[in-house]
């Protein structure tokens, strides 16, 4: 390989860094890979930074100590608010209205783009928690746990409603649907988390958040601390959930079926 030029070494090292938010990579690292001087690889990241600055594409930061390097993490801008409005509106239109009163969300939930950018804003409220995982049920939350656990640098595990005998022995757990009220089980593979380990919470919805309560105390059971709670849309009604501390991408205020009336917003904290 010939020698690397400067516009070349910031396009790839642009590209490694966005491909692997939260990783940290060390200066060593860059410094083999093109075989230049660390304080060459300094300047460089100083404009990378000023570049993602200049045009709203996150956050470039220096980790300093012996572990240290630098990493590109997430962020939110106004842009955000504006791709969560739209995406409001299209889910507030009435041919979205099922019958029972739900919203359908599963084409907008599958798409690639879309769910990606989801996984992103909602890591930038618990990156500072420094999860060890990100823990969904299945299988509609999947999407969501896969696309935030790779913008946290973190694994996913996930909670099934059934026994797989293929994955082993289990812990499991009955616990209350808060809309349903129905007593519901799931199940989790003993190997799949370690004691003191700290788990993220994420799904796609929540109604009264007996799902999200009944993966706390299914944690619990594994004594893992909880990082958080995400989900991409919450009712507005019930008001109270079972789970206290929460953040949702969207709110569902209303689902009307014979006025075929449906209203999403962005949530409050996306607005500030």
């Amino acid at each position: 390989m010939g020698k690397i030029r400067r516009n070349e070494r910031i396009g790839a090292m642009v590209k490694i860094l966005c491909s692997h938010p939260n990783k940290i990579f060390t200066l060593n690292n860059f410094c083999e890979m093109f075989q230049t001087a660390k304080s060459t690889i300094s300047d460089d990241v100083v404009i990378i930074r000023e570049i993602f600055n200049k045009f709203e594409l996150g956050d470039i930061e220096t980790v300093v100590g012996a572990a240290g390097g630098v990493r590109f993490l997430p962020k939110l801008f106004e842009k955000d608010f504006e791709f969560i409005q739209d995406i409001c509106d299209k889910l507030s239109v009435p041919d979205r209205i099922l019958p029972g009163g739900f919203l359908y969300t599963s084409d907008i939930l599958f798409m690639p783009d879309v769910i990606q950018k989801f996984g992103e804003m909602l890591a930038t409220q618990f990156q500072h928690t420094n999860p060890d995982f990100v823990i969904t049920v299945e299988t509609k939350g999947i999407p969501i746990a896969l696309m935030t656990a790779r913008a946290l640098n973190c694994p996913v595990v996930l909670a099934r409603r059934e026994n797989k005998v293929t994955e082993g022995s289990t812990v499991s757990i009955n616990y209350v649907s808060a809309s349903s009220k129905r007593i519901q089980t799931m199940s989790l593979v003993k190997r799949a988390v370690q004691k003191g380990q700290k788990g993220l919470i994420v799904d796609d919805f929540m109604k009264g958040g007996g799902t999200a309560r009944g993966l706390m105390e299914l944690l619990h059971e594994f004594e893992a601390e909880i990082a958080g709670v995400g989900v991409i849309i919450s009712t507005a009604d019930p008001e109270e959930k079972l789970v206290k501390d929460y953040k949702s991408l969207m709110v569902l205020k209303q689902v009307d079926e014979v006025q075929r009336k449906a209203i999403v917003e962005p949530s409050s904290w996306i607005r500030k």
